[in-house]
């Protein structure tokens, strides 16, 4: 176990995930004597990278700065705005609505959060929510990004488990659309409590105003889901599309970007797909190591010695994520754990779509847990408030997620029914 010991060491002194997964492999394999194997390492590494679906995560990252930076993001929570403002506790139910819709492009978390979080706790404070409320609500429903496709950590998963990205990606769909609805009711229920406002009288002609102002914002997610099940695009190919997409609508229909902004988004989606990238590349000398160690068969003899039953494998599943999820950044959970846990799975005959999501459900609560959610230090930013203040507040969204979490992990056919039959033509 010199590996994670080595790793997680260099993590806590502040070397970055990427650089001690990679020197903790190589110290792992010259410690096992295994010394032909650390020829494989660059080798590894550089294949690694050639991989068609692993395309995508860059343009989905590209298409998610264009969005959030062009106006892109103002006009969808206008949208939101008149389509759910007049629900109890309005504004807090425009956020949910916004994630659902804004998650449809980025397939990013943070991307949700640093985007329209911005617009969606100012406009919250400003009527009179309690910050660390709209904070809390604003971290929750960014969770359902990476779940409803397009989906970064879906893609990533797909590569590592060599399943298919597609099937993947509209596996997160029903998943998703029971969170935002529990979140929902969370919101409701708060609303009711604290008698937040209402905002404005639900109106069909103001919806239409708001909707011919974000339509062709809105045409991003019609676009890539409808061209990936209609089989005209990859999912990769669905990437490049809508980044092409958002670069279209940003140069020549909003026209809200001079070309040095829109050079530093360039800028911005280069940095960030290389740290993404950088991590899924050092991954491969990871796995060797655990190859060559034979852990994920241990995994599959420990777990196996447990119990025989599919159902406690699941929950001890859920709990290691959970636990994985508060502590270390949901690509480097995913890259970690995948290759350990996905042999076991497995061997339980568990679905490996099905097991998919339920590995990203768990990483993106993560984001949102205390002590290292990333999703916590950027609304905490933004709201200008105390961590504990959001964990206060959190606690009943948190409650949600974990029972959406358990009713995902326990009903298969949510997260298998529907790619079972977009594929079965």
């Amino acid at each position: 176990m010199i590996l994670f010991v080595v790793m997680f060491l260099l993590v806590f002194v502040g070397v970055p995930i990427a650089f001690a997964m990679g020197a903790a492999s190589v110290l792992q394999l010259l410690l096992m004597g295994d010394v032909s194997q650390l020829a494989w390492v660059p080798k590894k590494m550089v294949e690694g990278l050639a991989s068609f679906p692993l395309l995508a995560v860059p343009f989905f990252i590209l298409a998610a700065e264009l969005m959030n930076s062009a106006g892109i993001a103002e006009r969808i929570f206008r949208f939101a705005h008149a389509l759910a403002g007049s629900v109890r506790g309005g504004l807090g139910q425009v956020n949910i609505v916004g994630s659902v819709i804004f998650s449809g492009m980025s397939g990013s978390a943070i991307a949700d959060t640093a985007g329209l979080g911005k617009l969606e706790i100012k406009a919250m404070t400003d009527e009179g929510y309690d910050a660390p409320f709209a904070a809390a609500i604003t971290a929750a429903s960014a969770t359902v990004g990476p779940i409803i496709p397009p989906s970064i950590p879906l893609v990533i998963y797909g590569v590592i488990a060599e399943e298919s990205v597609a099937k993947l990606l509209i596996a997160g769909t029903i998943p998703g659309v029971l969170i935002a609805i529990v979140l929902a009711m969370v919101v409701y229920w708060r609303a009711r409590q604290r008698n937040y406002p209402r905002h404005g009288t639900f109106s069909l002609g103001r919806i239409m105003v708001a909707f011919k102002q974000a339509f062709l914002a809105l045409m991003t997610p019609v676009i890539l889901i409808g061209g990936i099940l209609s089989g005209w695009f990859t999912p990769t190919e669905a990437a490049i599309v809508g980044a092409t997409y958002a670069l279209g609508l940003t140069v020549f229909v909003y026209r809200e970007m001079s070309p040095r902004e829109l050079w530093e988004v360039f800028i911005r989606a280069g940095v960030e797909s290389g740290k993404v990238l950088i991590i899924v590349c050092m991954a491969y000398p990871v796995t060797l190591v655990l190859t060559a160690m034979e852990l994920p068969q241990q995994f599959v003899s420990f777990f196996v010695g447990l119990s025989d039953s599919k159902f406690v494998f699941l929950i001890l599943t859920n709990l290691v994520l959970l636990v994985l999820g508060c502590v270390m950044e949901s690509v480097s959970a995913l890259i970690i754990v995948v290759p350990l846990l996905l042999a076991a799975a497995q061997q339980f005959g568990v679905d490996p779509i099905h097991f998919g999501v339920i590995v990203v459900m768990n990483l993106m609560i993560g984001l949102i847990t205390p002590p290292f959610g990333l999703n916590i230090f950027i609304t905490c930013q933004i709201a200008g408030i105390r961590q504990g203040a959001f964990v206060r507040e959190a606690v009943p969204f948190y409650i949600v997620l974990l029972a959406a979490l358990a009713v995902v992990t326990f009903v298969p056919s949510l997260s298998t029914w529907l790619p079972a039959h977009a594929f079965s033509r």
